[in-house]
Formats: structure tokens, sequence, C-alpha cells
């Protein structure tokens, strides 16, 4: 089967509700897109409201707080809201990395894997029936002494050495406390969680669900969305496999990948659209195929997207491809077309789409070309 960039890239911007916004609940959105970035709380909610039909303030807030949703450590190591189905699939595979018994992971954190053994098991038992901020569950741990020289890397806003605990179940975010984070158990938290599966039973779930959003792919693809290929490269390739006739091989000129089945009409028959959409920052449409996509992302302007410390700015995709780079000033949005390109026509749409879908006021916003 072959098909041209410009169908994957119209089939993609449907099936993941930027081209057709949907009447769908902020769960079905988010497991969609195999969860929305949320260490930038506004920028998951914006990721959302862009692809909803009726927007709403505080939505993924709302229903992280229910239960629906869950914020926990996932892909990359990075904050994501995630269904609690979806987190369940994509976990294991993480876990399974082991990255934490790797030597350079034990020499920048200063944690051996029998340290983050003893951790998770603390752990989960100390947040089995609390909800604790980062100084409660620190505290909590250093009361015991075998703890005491791990003190100020528990501390550390980064999070470095719970992301294992989070990957193998141990924790999750919990609703925040004031401006306070808090943690506790998935199994606390969110009614009927299944638990951490092992990974060859978890990972059909998850390669169906990323390629259902981000399809044709590759295993090394997956596993760079998944943990920045920290995973065997001959483990991921035997869950392809596993999948035989659920995924069909596409040539999208000249780069082979693969495709659900189910989806292979459906791809081929998509015809190309002339669009232009602008999207926020850590949006899941370039996460989730990665900045290094160069069909998707040129090189020379991958630098202007994925910024220091690891900001992925808001995006203009014109056709499909990222094409510029957006920003708010007051009620003006600064747009920058790469190459000095002129704004596209239906620019004025997109920003208004963007507007109301966080609750600006339309009437009030300016449009301008930046170099």
């Amino acid at each position: 089967m072959r098909v041209t960039w410009e169908q994957v890239f119209a089939w993609r911007l449907a099936r993941q509700h930027v081209a057709r916004p949907a009447a769908s609940s902020v769960p079905e959105l988010v497991g969609r897109l195999c969860g929305v970035q949320a260490q930038v709380t506004s920028a998951a909610e914006t990721a959302v409201a862009l692809r909803s039909a009726a927007p709403e303030d505080g939505a993924v807030v709302r229903a992280l707080s229910n239960g629906t949703l869950i914020k926990t450590w996932a892909m990359r190591g990075t904050l994501h809201a995630m269904t609690p189905p979806g987190a369940a699939a994509v976990l294991p595979l993480i876990a399974s990395a082991r990255t934490w018994e790797k030597p350079s992971w034990q020499r920048t954190f200063g944690a051996t894997p029998a340290e983050v053994a003893a951790l998770t098991e603390a752990v989960g038992g100390i947040l089995a029936d609390a909800e604790l901020t980062r100084e409660e569950l620190v505290e909590a741990l250093l009361a015991d002494k075998a703890f005491h020289k791990l003190g100020e890397e528990l501390r550390s806003g980064w999070g470095a050495l719970l992301k294992p605990l989070a990957w193998q179940g141990a924790l999750c975010h919990g609703p925040a406390r004031g401006n306070k984070v808090t943690f506790t158990s998935p199994a606390r938290l969110i009614p009927d969680w299944p638990g951490s599966a092992e990974p060859d039973v978890a990972a059909p779930a998850a390669i169906t669900a990323y390629l259902g959003a981000y399809g044709p792919a590759t295993p090394e693809i997956f596993d760079a969305w998944l943990s920045r290929n920290s995973l065997r490269k001959t483990t991921v390739r035997g869950w392809f496999a596993e999948l035989g006739d659920a995924l069909t091989p596409v040539d999208v000129e000249g780069r082979t990948g693969y495709v659900l089945t189910e989806h292979a009409g459906e791809l081929a028959a998509t015809e190309p659209r002339t669009s232009v959409h602008l999207l926020g920052p850590f949006d899941q449409y370039v996460l989730g195929p990665g900045t290094g996509d160069t069909e998707l992302l040129p090189t020379a302007h991958r630098a202007l997207v994925s910024r220091t410390a690891g900001w992925i700015a808001p995006i203009v995709v014109v056709d499909g491809r990222i094409a510029g780079t957006w920003e708010r000033e007051g009620d003006e949005v600064l747009v920058g077309m790469f190459d000095g390109a002129p704004l596209p026509k239906n620019i004025d749409a997109a920003v208004e789409r963007v507007a109301k879908a966080t609750g600006l006021d339309t009437s009030a916003i300016r449009v301008s070309a930046v170099p």
C-alpha cells in the first residue's frame, strides 16, 4: 500500500480531531491522543479545547479531579494527563526499560536499583491510603534512615527518583492542594484501577492506540515517543510482529511504517486538503511523531519549535506540516512563519478558533507577522 505524506497529514489531522473538532468527552479526546502532556496545565487544557466542538474552561482539571483522567509521569519521563486504561497500557512498557538500572542514571541521581526498589515498596505502602504533598511524602520517607542520602534528590521538583515509582504504578499525582502538588496511589485514586500488567500483555493496547492517532509509524518511532528509544529494539519489533494481520505496512514516499489494518482503507481514500491550524505548546500533533520527523518539521527549523529547557512552542500547521510558530502578547497573536513566508490566507479563522477555545474576546484579537 502506497500513500503520500499529504494523505498521511490529512488523515492524522482528522484522527486527532484537529481538522474536525469532536462532540466527545474529555477522556475520549485524551484517549484518542494517547494522553496530553500536562507539565504545563494550560497546555493540556488548550490541546483538548482546540479539539472539542464545545470547549469548556478547566475541562482537563475537572476530569483529573473526578478520576476519569490520571496525571502521572509517563512517556519520555514527562507528566501526562491520561485515561486510566491508557496509562495502564503504557506504564508497564516504560517500566520494562529499567532505565534506573543503567550506570549513567545511577551516577546522575545517586540511587542504586536496590534503593529504587526499596523506595517503590515504601512509597506504595505510604500512599496506599494517603494523599501527601511532596514535603509530606519526603518527611515520611526520611523517617527511615536508609533513605537519608536520597533526601535532596527526593525534594527536587524534577522528580527524577519518583518517575520510576510512577512507571511501576506506586504513585501518581493527586488533587492539587492550593498551589502544591500531591501524590497518591493510582489504586486509591482511580476506581477499578487495573494495576500493572506484564509488558507483553500491555503492548498491543499501547501500540494500537498510538497507531490510531500517529500512524503510519515504525517500532523505532513508537519507542522514541514512549521511552526515547530506551527499550531493546528486538523487544519492540517483537511486540509489533505479534500484532500480525492487525497491522498493514504502508509505503509513504519511500518510508515504510505500519497502520492499523482497520484504518488502511480510510487512509488510502483520504484526500489532501488545504488547511491552516494554530496548535498550542506541547501539542501532541508534533510530540506524537516527534520533533525529529523531518517530513513534519524541517531540520532547519527544529530549534524554533523544540527550544531550551524542553519547551515545545505553539505551532502553525499548514496543510499538515509545521510551517511556523506563534505566541500571544495581550490581545495580539504574533505569528512567525518559517523562512519569512507570508501569513497563510486562512490565518484569521485559525486565530479565532484558538481565541474561542481559550475563552478570549475574538473581537479584540489582532494578528501580526513577526520575523
